[in-house]
């Protein structure tokens, strides 16, 4: 499903004239907004999410130079509401997978991309993100007794309470080693103390990106009551998150070495590697194709998750995401088959 790039100047928005069921839109919009601005609740604007079933769904009013102006909502992105079949494409025994063309704007395959499905730990995109957002590389944390986490089968690096490292080096063993104390701590951290408060803004932060089938309720991913996303959602936030260069050059790598402070004051080193098995040399992606980066996951009720940044022959990019996988050696097969049709 193409995805058409509506972007316009100032000056080209200023002498749009909307006809028919756009101005309709705009007209009722205007009237809700001026009702609502009058009664002292808001501000002068109204938006109008993306949502396929509407009439205009790839537009907003903005005010522009004092002008109520219907301004593009989904310039800038792969949009889809549905399944996209491909004849490059045929993936069964995944739950849910999509392959989006970064520079056409363009979703290539689609299967289930809004079924809500369990993240396991493609959480931690959202957690990265978020930390960029609203903390700094350099940040100080401190692990709290939180990070004592004993679910079977959680991935953790061993934190105790009061060990302490910067906000850089927990994103490393977050986005590589997958640890879940280490989310703890990030959350905590960045979010005031508080790890609800973080949880808040990583709700709010899906929201101003249009992931509005994606709820939140921890950091790390392990399976809790309302907590789900889509592929398409993920495939917001992810895209959102290589816009930081800090997070794109995180998942690129191998292996971290680092050194931290423990409670007793003594410094302490770990050494990890990326849990992606691209690079880590236990699978091979198809030829003249580059596996950039991405984010694994997995959990029993999630099964096996991946989201990756990769590029053909080219230099193209595109976002992949495969969730649901009944195993580690289907998730990379399955992901292969959409890689190859990027050739």
């Amino acid at each position: 499903m193409k995805c058409t790039n509506k972007q316009t100047t100032i000056q080209e928005r200023k002498n749009f004239r909307p006809s028919g069921i756009i101005r309709k839109t705009m007209v009722y919009a205007f009237l809700c907004m001026l009702i609502y601005t009058m009664t002292g609740c808001g501000q002068a604007s109204y938006d109008m999410p993306y949502d396929s079933s509407y009439p205009v769904s790839s537009f907003q009013l903005v005010q522009i130079d004092d002008i109520q102006t219907a301004t593009p909502f989904a310039s800038d992105i792969c949009v889809v509401s549905g399944d996209i079949a491909n004849p490059d494409i045929s993936i069964s025994d995944v739950g849910s997978a999509a392959l989006f063309d970064m520079n056409g704007l363009e979703t290539l395959y689609a299967k289930n991309p809004n079924e809500q499905v369990h993240p396991a730990s493609l959480t931690k995109v959202m957690t990265a993100l978020v930390a960029l957002k609203h903390g700094s590389p350099d940040q100080l944390l401190v692990a709290s007794e939180n990070v004592k986490i004993t679910e079977s089968g959680a991935q953790l690096c061993g934190l105790k309470p009061g060990d302490s490292m910067t906000l850089e080096q927990a994103l490393h063993i977050l986005l590589l080693y997958s640890a879940n104390d280490a989310a703890v701590m990030i959350a905590e951290g960045v979010g005031g103390g508080s790890m609800e408060n973080f949880i808040e803004l990583m709700n709010e932060e899906a929201k101003a990106l249009g992931a509005t089938n994606c709820h939140f309720t921890n950091p790390h991913g392990l399976t809790q009551e309302d907590h789900y996303v889509t592929s398409y959602d993920l495939y917001l936030i992810f895209e959102e998150a290589l816009k930081y260069e800090l997070f794109k050059e995180i998942i690129q790598m191998t292996t971290y070495s680092t050194t931290y402070t423990g409670s007793d004051g003594k410094e302490y080193s770990m050494e990890i590697k990326n849990t992606n098995q691209y690079l880590n040399g236990n699978y091979a992606a198809p030829e003249n194709i580059t596996v950039i980066g991405g984010k694994t996951g997995t959990t029993k009720a999630a099964g096996h998750c991946l989201i990756l940044l990769s590029k053909n022959s080219n230099g193209k990019p595109y976002i992949s995401v495969i969730m649901s996988a009944d195993s580690t050696e289907n998730l990379y097969l399955k992901m292969n088959d959409l890689l190859k049709a990027t050739h």
